[in-house]
């Protein structure tokens, strides 16, 4: 297993590990499988490739197994926070160690940029393997958004999580 950031050239298995995870855990992720299908490439492309957004993928032999991404705050007075965003781990490799590879080399992205001095992330309320793997890995709870999302007729709260670097 290997991980390393991707580039535009992974645009394609990034979309289509992106829209198998919507569609698999519809109430982990804030975007749809609806409105990221219509996306055309250059828009993956573009998130791969933007100076604010570092997207990492874990690689079993050639496969995108996993990816993770990590959002830099443009704005000068909020530029010492990054948001982790789109974790997720196929099926198959889970309870691997995979996701917490993967958060730690998230983690280590963020140490690389000496500006930063916390990465917060949200997890739907119930998504406990998340949560304690976003726990192991030094993340605290810092609030509950309710009814952050709806999934059909269901209201699902997001829990607020911070790390210092």
């Amino acid at each position: 297993m290997s991980i390393r950031r991707l580039r535009a050239g992974d645009a394609p298995a990034y979309r289509e590990l992106m829209l198998q995870a919507y569609g698999l855990h519809p109430q982990a992720f804030t975007s749809s499988v609806s409105e990221r299908a219509t996306m055309p490439m250059n828009w993956w492309e573009s998130r791969l490739t933007s100076r604010f957004d570092v997207v990492l993928g874990a690689f079993v032999e050639d496969e995108l197994a996993g990816i993770v991404g990590l959002s830099l705050e443009p704005r000068q007075k909020a530029r010492h926070k990054a948001t982790l965003f789109g974790m997720y781990v196929v099926d198959a490799h889970r309870h691997r160690g995979l996701g917490q590879q993967l958060l730690e080399a998230a983690l280590d992205e963020a140490r690389r940029h000496s500006f930063l001095r916390l990465v917060q992330l949200t997890v739907t309320a119930g998504n406990d393997p998340a949560i304690r793997l976003y726990q192991r890995c030094g993340f605290a709870l810092y609030g509950l958004e309710p009814m952050a999302i709806r999934v059909d007729d269901e209201y699902l709260d997001k829990i607020h999580m911070w790390r210092e670097l």
